[in-house]
């Protein structure tokens, strides 16, 4: 890749104008990079991908940079760390989506699906409530059209009566298909199959000893035990839901090909975080789009004892990584691997991309192909972490929000 000057647009606004050309970048394309490229954007769509033609001019010279897509971020719990950045410390919502837009913007993501957690005090580290996630829902619809494309993942705890009731409600009022990733998070089983992870982490979170955690944790298991009815109701109400195509319905933490086949059974569309390979396996065996975390990928271990993310994306059973709560993790993971050659570039960014658009249904942006939304990053990979050096995203005319 060559080096030159900072890429400087020969206009002046805030966000890109409809019709432009980007200019002498290194296109990632879905299956190779093209050296000296240009990218000419109609109507906030990608028109023409190729060469640069000698003596041209372009709007924007990209001084050799790595153009790719926008980022999608399939799973971001971002907003709620920063509505709340330390316990009691709440922000206004406003203020909190336009600053988590800012590090959204440098971390590449053009488009982020905010994870709203239908559910009431699952987790001792973060105060998630019903209201909680009502509000986020309604505070992202109210932001509108901004530098982000603002979407809602719809996180189910199935042992959360409170919490289906609530989702019953808001899929009923939404026009369109909506995303769900059905979870639970009981100790001993999923993202916690062994319990002392779990001990551990309330333990960090609330300053406890290890007794009075363990404690904590059978406790937690006694009252989740008993709330089995709920859990079979809210899987027959997904179930039909996904079936009639009103929701693209992900499995989060499926820990067993036998989970994968009940996710599959019940119309299930994505095996989200899978904690073991043989799970992940069985996904891409039906077929399923696997979503990994890139923090997971970029420390190459996750932190509940569960399989690298790394090591299923160099076994090929990885179509897409989230964020989860870290957007920068995004670009950092997908050069990563592909520095170490568990993929090579194209491959590792199709999973921040054109993966992780196919795993939420969007069919309209993730790739340099005409047609497309004109999400476009310019990035230089750093020594030794990437750098994103700007966002141009499509204008709402001729792009679909």
């Amino acid at each position: 890749m060559t080096t030159a000057a900072p890429a400087t647009p020969r206009w002046t606004l805030a966000r890109p104008p409809a019709d432009y050309v980007l200019g002498h970048v290194t296109a990632v394309l879905p299956d190779r990079l093209l050296d000296d490229a240009r990218v000419v954007v109609r109507a906030g769509r990608i028109a023409e991908v190729g060469p640069h033609p000698a003596g041209t001019a372009a709007d924007v010279d990209g001084g050799g940079r790595y153009c790719l897509p926008g980022l999608v971020d399939v799973h971001s719990d971002g907003l709620e760390r920063e509505r709340m950045p330390r316990p009691g410390a709440e922000l206004p919502w406003q203020f909190a989506i336009r600053s988590f837009e800012g590090k959204l913007r440098a971390a590449g993501v053009t488009t982020v699906f905010h994870g709203a957690s239908f559910e009431e005090g699952a987790s001792p580290a973060t105060p998630r409530t019903v209201a909680g996630a009502i509000a986020l829902c309604a505070e992202v619809a109210a932001r509108g059209v901004g530098p982000v494309d603002h979407r809602i993942l719809h996180r189910l705890d199935v042992r959360s009566a409170d919490g289906l009731a609530a989702l019953r409600t808001r899929l009923a009022g939404l026009p369109e298909r909506a995303v769900v990733s059905h979870e639970d998070h009981t100790p001993g089983q999923g993202q916690y199959a062994d319990r002392t992870y779990y001990e551990r982490f309330v333990s960090g979170t609330r300053g406890i000893g290890q007794d009075e955690a363990r404690a904590h944790v059978d406790d937690m298991i006694a009252r989740r035990d008993a709330l089995l009815d709920v859990r079979t109701e809210a899987f027959e109400f997904l179930g039909e839901r996904a079936q009639a195509g009103a929701v693209q319905l992900f499995g989060h933490d499926p820990a067993s090909a036998e989970e994968i086949a009940a996710l599959a059974a019940r119309g299930g569309a994505v095996a989200e975080f899978p904690t073991t390979v043989e799970a992940a396996e069985a996904a891409r065996e039906r077929g399923m789009p696997v979503v990994m975390g890139a923090p997971n990928a970029l420390r190459g271990t996750s932190h509940a004892g569960n399989t690298s993310a790394r090591e299923l994306v160099g076994r090929g059973l990885v179509t897409a990584l989230a964020s989860d709560y870290l957007p920068s993790g995004l670009l950092a993971a997908t050069f990563l691997i592909a520095a170490e050659g568990l993929t090579d570039l194209p491959g590792a960014v199709r999973l921040v991309t054109a993966g992780a658009a196919q795993a939420v249904g969007l069919d309209d942006r993730g790739a340099l192909v005409p047609g497309a939304r004109a999400d476009l990053v310019l990035a230089e990979a750093g020594e030794p972490w990437p750098l994103v050096r700007a966002v141009l995203r499509a204008e709402a005319q001729g792009a679909s929000q």
